[in-house]
């Protein structure tokens, strides 16, 4: 994984020079006041963090919650380092690695001044993990390994697990887990969807739909002394271009999700000292999910065909110039010793060294099944970065087999509307999480019927034996066996989804801005409790 920080991305002479004026790194006291303002490229679906998975709800949301515990603050980048919110200090496990229990702590309060207890905690991961009907919970999945969640008393939570598992900790650290009041629940279940209220370092004030979202400094955060900021502004700008006329301008500080290349250097350009990028590896990736429920998808060899059209190490160089994708992988997080290595992803379908081998593959195939002039819609989801320009290059990429294609691009609501109803033929999916943790993330592939966030619409027990066995060894060796064979099942022998390529995190921000670390994903750290503002 690579983590870098830079005050400019421009010629070597330019950066050098200075380089040499920049003083070295000094701690500074961090000072209180003013207004954080940020720019998100989307709205969320609802406000229910257990429901959503996008980036949308985590930035102007995840502000009013807590969460149990988080990854390091200080240190975003280690993927094996996590500290307390509302508890009082990570545990260890007792019962041979099956239990874990949690102390929370005292005098916590909900932005009402209702009081938050163990209870309140329980009632939000027996939500998440054993949700019951009617109530949809993205990462059910990746929760699996637990077996029980209790409150023996108002300070105790205990989590039982089937099995020891090293998934747990990051699994549980997921920044979409808010803390939500038992008694808003109790009353309706659904009531977080469309309300917010929570004990976080920021109190909701006001919500402009289709314009921005803002809260205010909560008083009685439990972190003392922050958060440091007097409130922030959500601005929603659905365009690139207004994002980054925001931060060039002044009118916002940062978009906490990335900008391509093109961008960044724009932004130095102009800005000079008074901007820094931030870049990373992105534990973040677009798939492309066929409707298994749809003719002729219902056909592994149709599905075959369309990965094996797609020449991905000769399109990875051209994208990362335009879009925030870089790195070719499966669909393990590249770099992680769980991924596959280069020769192992030759022996997958769409990854051969021999892109005319491939195709001439993938046309017989579709003749082989009876399509071989098939036609199809791809849904999208209409923001510009990587979404359309992967969807369009996609397109191309079909069009050399003869298949014709027609992009449907939507909405955030009324797409997310159409992969929970079926109501697709292939769709641009994504597989997007915060701590890197495969044996948790790739989770995402389990089948429809448990994976929340599948909407391939497909049943495949043997895959969920290899999930199941390889979070059931701590033996890394004999978990990336079982990986591979996870892997080779999902992305060639029944292609039920498929990877295009890894997002590579671009972050200019004003150069004021402070406490803020980028790490290998976009939905942490977004609490906004260390962050403040040196002017």
């Amino acid at each position: 994984m690579k983590f870098k920080t830079s005050l400019l991305a421009v010629p070597l002479a330019a950066a050098l020079a200075v380089a040499g004026l920049a003083n070295p790194a000094v701690a500074q006291t961090p000072k209180k006041g003013g207004i954080l303002k940020f720019v998100v490229p989307d709205e969320p679906p609802s406000f229910d963090g257990h429901k959503e998975t996008t980036f949308a709800l985590i930035h102007p949301i995840a502000p009013f919650y807590s969460v149990l515990i988080r990854p390091d603050s200080a240190d975003p980048s280690n993927s094996s380092k996590f500290e307390c919110d509302i508890c009082t200090e990570m545990p260890t496990s007792t019962d041979g690695g099956k239990q874990y229990t949690f102390k929370i702590r005292k005098g916590l309060k909900f932005h009402d001044g209702s009081p938050l207890t163990s209870a309140d905690v329980l009632a939000t991961f027996q939500r998440i993990i054993f949700p019951k009907e009617g109530i949809s919970s993205a990462r059910k999945a990746q929760m699996s390994m637990v077996e029980s969640v209790t409150a023996p008393d108002a300070e105790t939570v205990v989590f039982k697990l089937k099995r020891p598992s090293g998934a747990f900790i990051p699994a549980l650290a997921a920044p979409f887990h808010f803390i939500y009041s038992k008694a808003k629940l109790d009353a309706d279940p659904r009531w977080y969807e469309q309300n917010v209220m929570g004990s976080g370092p920021f109190i909701f004030d006001i919500r402009e739909a289709g314009a921005r979202v803002t809260g205010k400094r909560n008083p009685n955060y439990h972190h003392a002394g922050q958060p440091y900021i007097d409130g922030f502004e959500a601005i929603f700008a659905k365009t690139q271009t207004l994002r980054v006329q925001a931060i060039r301008g002044d009118q916002a500080v940062i978009e906490f999700r990335g900008f391509p290349p093109k961008s960044r250097d724009d932004l130095v350009a102009a800005l000079g000292k008074d901007i820094t990028v931030q870049e990373s590896d992105w534990n973040c990736v677009l798939l492309i999910t066929p409707n298994h429920e749809k003719k002729p998808f219902d056909d592994a060899r149709v599905r075959r065909a369309l990965t094996l059209a797609v020449d991905r190490w000769g399109g990875a160089p051209a994208l990362s110039k335009i879009a925030i994708v870089k790195a070719v992988g499966g669909i393990v997080f590249p770099g992680h010793e769980l991924a596959a290595t280069k020769e192992e992803l030759q022996q997958i379908a769409g990854y051969g060294p021999d892109i005319t081998k491939s195709r001439d593959e993938a046309r017989r195939l579709l003749k082989e099944a009876g399509v071989s002039n098939l036609k199809f819609t791809l849904t999208n989801r209409g923001v510009d970065q990587p979404y359309t320009i992967v969807g369009t290059w996609l397109i191309d990429q079909w069009k050399q087999v003869g298949i014709e294609v027609t992009q449907k691009v939507e909405s955030t609501g009324p797409f997310y509307a159409q992969l929970n109803s079926g109501a697709f033929d292939v769709t641009l999916d994504f597989n997007c999480q915060s701590v890197v943790n495969p044996l948790s993330d790739t989770a995402k592939f389990l089948p429809s019927d448990l994976a929340g966030d599948q909407y391939g619409r497909f049943k495949d027990p043997k895959l969920a034996e290899l999930h199941d066995a390889m979070n059931g060894t701590d033996d890394v060796k004999q978990q990336r066996t079982l990986m591979r064979q996870y892997e080779k099942r999902v992305l060639d022998e029944e292609a039920h989804n498929f990877i295009s390529l890894w997002w590579y995190r671009i972050i200019p921000h004003r150069t004021y801005l402070k406490g803020w670390k980028a790490g290998p994903s976009h939905y942490f750290p977004n609490q906004l409790d260390q962050v403040w503002l040196d002017k």
